[in-house]
């Protein structure tokens, strides 16, 4: 299995030569996440992003994983994507919700009370929720690369971050690490992040279900060459 450094940079490379893909991937399903959370109360928001933004974010992954089956990106891919992982897309959205619940409801209970046990518990609940969100890390490209269902995704997703606890930790980091500088520009987290994402997490998922291959993942000898976005 390739080290996470090899994984980063031929994330870096490849984000390099799809550059384009990725800030129009990228924009078309920002605007429903700005429009969302700009335009909507908190409640009816909570609701409309697993069921309008998450099938977007899967779509973008999903075009992604076509272009390395193929060596062509396509804009369609990303609204085909959204309508075949609606179901998942929304499972997932909606997982999201609830652990972000539970974190602001663990803080606004315990948060305001005094002493050891109620912070012990809040930085308990919030150790859950943190290593709930990782362990997760893996679902999508496993419905996308392997075509499983998405709850027996999620149990695997579970089993691979179990599997290789170091590799998941210091991927979501790396993830972490980009998104805060984009969402501190705004502008270029829209851009660029959910592009970025979709190249990233294939890349490391692939290399974890794929730990002996010693020939480059599908479509890579294609997408070595910079490529635009075909309709």
């Amino acid at each position: 299995m390739r080290k996470l450094n090899d994984v980063l940079k031929k994330t870096g490379i490849e984000i390099y030569r799809e550059i384009t893909a990725v800030a129009l991937y990228s924009m078309i399903s920002s605007l429903v996440l700005v429009a969302i959370v700009m335009y909507v109360k908190l409640v009816v928001a909570l609701v409309l992003l697993p069921v309008l933004y998450m099938p977007l974010f899967y779509g973008v992954c999903y075009a992604y994983h076509r272009k390395t089956e193929r060596g062509k990106s396509r804009l369609k891919d990303v609204f085909q994507g959204a309508v075949k992982g609606l179901g998942p897309a929304i499972v997932m959205g909606f997982f999201f919700v609830v652990m972000i619940l539970i974190l602001w409801s663990t803080w606004w209970y315990y948060g305001g009370k005094e002493g050891m046990g109620s912070l012990a518990f809040g930085v308990f609940q919030t150790y859950f929720v943190i290593m709930a969100l990782v362990s997760q890390f893996y679902t999508f490209q496993l419905v996308i690369q392997e075509g499983m269902g998405i709850f027996k995704a999620m149990a695997h997703s579970v089993k691979l971050f179990l599997k290789f606890p170091a590799y998941t930790l210091g991927a979501c980091f790396q993830a972490l690490f980009v998104a805060v500088p984009l969402l501190l520009t705004v502008v270029g987290f829209g851009f660029l992040f959910n592009g970025m994402w979709a190249i990233f997490q294939h890349k490391a998922t692939y290399n974890v279900l794929n730990p002996e291959e010693p020939k480059p993942e599908t479509g890579s000898v294609i997408s070595s060459e910079a490529g635009g976005v075909g309709i």
